[in-house]
């Protein structure tokens, strides 16, 4: 995803001289074309992403559109003050890019496994948070931010799901895009994990089971509709790499809960509200976590099989 990223955005530079990058000290070799192409509109702040977004937001009020670019939990939890109170509340055209989503950076450790950033960021007023399930959808994300009025947080992981447009699809912020179709159960997913959410789709499928499965790659604001819509089949279940706690899965639930809407089945599956306290890499701690394909497979399995109560 990040190499697509950096691609639409040379492209979108190249074009739109409002357009700046400011680095948390990486992404050297990843932004050359970049650096080369766009040496004015190009700043390296080094560790400091605290005095990053600040910056940005002084020369997004100046009428730049700012992406602030860091690993992970860097460009967000370590400067959330300066996102909420600089960015934020004065509607600043600074676009925040997290590099390594969910466990991308498993071998790191804790500190480089963003699993809170969803809850945390989506709590802010006027922050737009997206989070794409695919190549494609980065890509043209990436696009989207840009000319989105005011913050914007976009997570991009390094795996990615199949999840190619249609032919003249647009993708819109605030639209969920219906991947696949299915009657016995809706997967709501964002994120990379979508490739455990396919293979788990796959293994259903095999067995009878239908699976529709939704990209909900805006998380907020929340594209409703698709959310009624997969409340209709017989068990709707959201699939994040990233905490339960306040992220997609209970901004699904809050969303159908508000609008009166009890689906048959529910439930989320995601980091439990624990710390991700071992080492490996993303597909090694999906396996650990409960978050593979065939974890998946198997807790879709037993919920279906559950009598009502």
């Amino acid at each position: 995803m990040r190499d697509h990223f950096i691609k639409r955005l040379c492209e979108l530079a190249l074009k739109d001289k409002r357009i700046l990058l400011i680095t948390g000290d990486l992404g050297f070799v990843v932004f050359d074309r970049y650096r080369q192409e766009c040496p004015d509109q190009f700043i390296n702040a080094g560790v400091a992403e605290q005095n990053m977004t600040s910056m940005a937001t002084g020369m997004a009020l100046q009428g730049k559109i700012v992406f602030t670019y860091s690993i992970g939990n860097f460009p967000t939890l370590r400067c959330l003050e300066q996102i909420r109170n600089d960015a934020c509340y004065h509607g600043a055209n600074v676009k925040i890019i997290a590099v390594g989503g969910g466990f991308s950076y498993g071998s790191l450790g804790i500190s480089h496994h963003a699993t809170e950033d969803i809850a945390i960021l989506r709590a802010l007023p006027d922050l737009t948070v997206v989070s794409p399930c695919g190549l494609w959808e980065a890509e043209e994300m990436t696009e989207a931010v840009a000319y989105h009025p005011g913050t914007c947080y976009m997570r991009l992981d390094k795996s990615f799901g199949n999840a190619i447009p249609a032919p003249g699809e647009k993708l819109k912020i605030g639209k969920a895009r219906k991947l696949r179709d299915g009657n016995d159960c809706s997967f709501i997913v964002c994120g990379g994990i979508l490739e455990e959410v396919e293979k788990a789709a796959d293994m259903l499928n095999a067995n009878g089971i239908k699976s529709a499965i939704y990209s909900l790659h805006t998380i907020s604001p929340l594209d409703k509709e698709a959310i009624y819509e997969a409340a209709l089949s017989s068990a709707v279940v959201t699939v994040e790499e990233h905490t339960i706690s306040g992220g997609l899965g209970s901004a699904v639930a809050e969303t159908l809960m508000d609008a009166g809407i009890h689906p048959s089945r529910f439930l989320r599956i995601g980091l439990n509200a624990c710390f991700s306290s071992i080492v490996g890499s993303q597909h090694y701690l999906r396996e650990r976590y409960g978050l593979s394909a065939s974890k998946i497979t198997a807790r879709v399995s037993e919920l279906l099989n559950r009598s009502l109560q």
